[in-house]
């Protein structure tokens, strides 16, 4: 049976102690991840990630034939979102919600903004430098 209590907690900030990941560079590559796999990933128990699919509707795995739950990458970087927010930052299931909306609604930056100027000189430029460095 799964420990409940203040044994299943670092004394600290109160986030899950069998964390392994806090980065999303640290996500294995892989296309799917099976809830196992992201609850061990994640130190947080199976029940806990169920739980955030009901309260957080951007959360929605596939399933497959057997009803099992495959993640996407995405999905798991969003877990990892909404654990900072939680455990880390102290927000509700309320306001993590709404930190997450904003945050999708934030202006994106537009391809076309990133080349304003014409990047074709510089490219010429520096590969001129390059052919006159090997002849």
């Amino acid at each position: 049976m799964a420990k409940i209590g203040p044994e299943c907690y670092d004394g600290v900030n109160r986030m899950p102690s069998g964390a392994r990941i806090q980065e999303p560079s640290e996500i294995p590559e892989k296309l799917f991840f099976r809830i196992r796999e992201v609850s061990e990933l994640l130190g947080l128990e199976q029940h806990v990630l169920r739980y955030w699919e009901s309260e957080f509707p951007a959360l929605a795995p596939k399933k497959t034939s057997g009803g099992h739950r495959l993640y996407r990458r995405k999905d798991v970087e969003l877990f990892l979102k909404i654990k900072g927010l939680l455990y880390g930052q102290k927000f509700t299931i309320e306001g993590a919600r709404k930190a997450l909306l904003t945050a999708m609604r934030e202006p994106q930056v537009e391809q076309g903004e990133l080349f304003r100027a014409d990047p074709l000189p510089e490219i010429r430029r520096e590969l001129s430098e390059i052919l006159a460095l090997l002849d």
